[in-house]
């Protein structure tokens, strides 16, 4: 191994993932492809300086708002 560390962003971003998927009660990589079709993935990594000091409630709420806006369109 090459002893590369993620960044606290990316660490994050995984994190929210798994417990996204969670709440959602759907496997991370069904998430994954979600994000990815709705072209949110980006949004979300850039969202960590938010995300990351609130309830993560509040992430998911913001990602359902999203994820409902794209389907509506």
């Amino acid at each position: 191994m090459s002893g590369k560390k993620l960044s606290d962003e990316m660490l994050f971003f995984v994190y929210l993932l798994e417990k996204y998927a969670e709440y959602k009660n759907m496997g991370s990589a069904e998430v994954l492809y979600a994000f990815d079709q709705t072209r949110l993935t980006d949004y979300i990594k850039q969202m960590y300086p938010m995300y990351h000091t609130e309830r993560i409630e509040n992430a998911f709420a913001d990602i359902d708002r999203k994820m409902n806006n794209y389907e509506t369109k």
